[in-house]
């Protein structure tokens, strides 16, 4: 048999080492010899010996911000040994590697998959969202280990040091150090009380050093909590 598709950029990477690492832009391989978290239904395929399991709601401070804020990461927690590869919706796949004092803040949405050794919680993003139709609240990450994010399309890395305005529909993830509000983009006057709008009223600010990554397309707005809690309460996996 003989077709393109059995080309060797389409055939599967191996390694003698476990972990993470990209199968292709699109999609995510874990080598998997213990433990790993992964978004609820991004599994696409796996080889060898593993088992898929729903988290809880873990510790109590954690379920109650869920339930309050609607955000948080669907997550299961996958085990065994084997070959397990991940996807979601056809997004570009990006791994980052966080070291001992390393923080990131990134919006849920992008979480694909981590390392056990992460540790996850949700805190409010400071000064920003109130005004726009962003949530006010993000996943940090710290500690030590790989996570893999998506960004519809080719995303850009912004490195803030000038004051730094980001569309907050577009930001995927920044340094968790970062001071963070909102600015008011548009200018306001008669086109705006007649209706006319430029579409962009506010956008997130950034100060401090650090980076911040821009995808370029906007996800949509947040809905209600009630709705987030429909469909990410049953499986809303949060570590305890």
């Amino acid at each position: 048999m003989r077709s393109e598709l059995f080309s060797a950029e389409n055939l599967e990477k191996e390694s003698a080492q476990p972990g993470m690492r990209l199968q292709n832009s699109k999609m995510l391989k874990i080598e998997l010899n213990g433990e790993a978290m992964a978004r609820v239904g991004s599994m696409v395929a796996y080889q060898g010996n593993v088992q898929f399991q729903a988290l809880g709601s873990g510790g109590l401070g954690k379920f109650l911000k869920q339930k309050l804020t609607g955000e948080g990461v669907p997550l299961m927690k996958v085990t065994g040994q084997g070959d397990v590869f991940l996807a979601e919706l056809a997004k570009d796949v990006h791994i980052i590697d966080l070291e001992p004092g390393d923080a990131l803040s990134i919006n849920g949405s992008s979480v694909l998959a981590f390392d056990s050794t992460l540790q996850y919680d949700i805190r409010m993003v400071g000064g920003a969202g109130m005004t726009s139709s962003s949530g006010l609240f993000n996943c940090v990450f710290s500690g030590y280990g790989r996570i893999a994010i998506t960004t519809k399309g080719t995303p850009v890395v912004l490195n803030v040091d000038a004051p730094t305005y980001v569309d907050p529909q577009a930001a995927v993830c920044w340094s968790a150090n970062l001071q963070t509000g909102y600015h008011r983009a548009e200018q306001l006057g008669l086109g705006t009380l007649l209706g006319r709008r430029t579409g962009e009223a506010y956008t997130m600010s950034f100060a401090g050093h650090g980076f911040v990554v821009v995808q370029p397309s906007e996800e949509p707005p947040v809905r209600g909590s009630g709705e987030q809690q429909q469909e990410g309460g049953l499986l809303g996996g949060l570590l305890s």
